[in-house]
């Protein structure tokens, strides 16, 4: 029976009556066709999308479909997982392009290049998912993180879109670096992975902390003590699906449909009811994004 759970999407939750944004998904990774996607999301409420491109490949695909698709924008970077890979080669094949030769600081430009130019199209809402990964880079690659990181500050910058960062067991270099190279005017912390102290220092810089399905996890506590800490008008949810579904669906495969559960989890710990913090949700997403 588990076997089959594991393989079956998770039932619809109660739509929202206010409508909000998934601000943080990769439907390239997802089992479905965008317009069946969409039409899911928006059966329970979740009416925009913002889609998060990896790499070269998925950046390109991101922007292609915002513009194809009014209720789409998107966000294009190399990932903090990427970039050593580009500098270094790749030779397990691990990420979706498969084996690749080391390319040097060269190649980390060229690929930093046409971030930049797909960054200056006007489906593309935000510079990310770019940030620090101690997670799965070692020390090798920690160059190669940082300096395809302040690129993406800069590009950010340049073309005045939104900030996307992922920070895995990263936290006091990455916000170090955004004081470093001076923080563009909208910062989200996507699948914010601090604790209460983490989230105040975030609320104090004016930065938009997004939640994902994690929050609801046995074990995330932290994360549920700073969405309590974080001010409501700073707070975003998403799903990063097809990762991170939220309880009581964790394994299965997570999709936009789904942010209601973790919008609901969100509002309990916040002692707020559901429609006010969806409102909120609604208009950070779009101040954060400019759209």
């Amino acid at each position: 029976m588990a076997t089959q759970d594991k393989h079956t999407p998770p039932p619809l939750p109660e739509p929202l009556r206010v409508p909000v944004a998934d601000s943080h998904t990769h439907l390239d990774m997802q089992d479905t066709t965008v317009e069946a996607a969409l039409a899911k999301a928006a059966s329970v409420g979740v009416t925009t999308l913002v889609q998060v491109g990896c790499d070269l490949n998925g950046s390109r695909w991101a922007a292609d479909t915002a513009a194809a698709h009014d209720a789409v924008h998107a966000a294009v970077a190399l990932h903090p997982n990427e970039a050593p890979r580009i500098v270094l080669g790749d030779p397990d094949g691990w990420s979706r392009q498969g084996a690749r030769e080391p390319g040097g600081d060269a190649a980390l430009d060229a690929a930093l290049a046409e971030i930049d130019a797909l960054a200056a199209r006007p489906e593309v809402r935000g510079v990310g998912e770019t940030g620090l990964d101690y997670f799965r880079t070692g020390p090798d690659g920690m160059a190669a993180q940082e300096r395809s990181f302040r690129a993406h500050i800069e590009i950010a910058k340049r073309h005045g879109k939104a900030l996307v960062i992922h920070d895995r067991e990263a936290h006091d270099d990455v916000l170090r670096i955004l004081r470093e190279e001076g923080a563009p005017d909208r910062v989200v912390f996507h699948c914010f992975s601090g604790d209460a102290a983490m989230a105040e220092v975030c609320a104090a810089a004016g930065y938009f902390m997004s939640f994902a399905g994690n929050v609801t996890f046995k074990n995330a506590q932290p994360l549920r003590d700073a969405v309590a800490a974080a001010p409501p008008e700073l707070l975003l949810v998403e799903t990063d699906a097809p990762f991170l579904t939220p309880a009581p669906y964790r394994g299965r495969a997570n999709a936009p449909y789904l942010i209601p559960l973790t919008l609901r989890a969100m509002a309990a710990v916040k002692d707020m009811d559901e429609d006010a913090l969806a409102s909120a949700v609604a208009a950070n997403t779009a101040r954060a994004f400019d759209y």
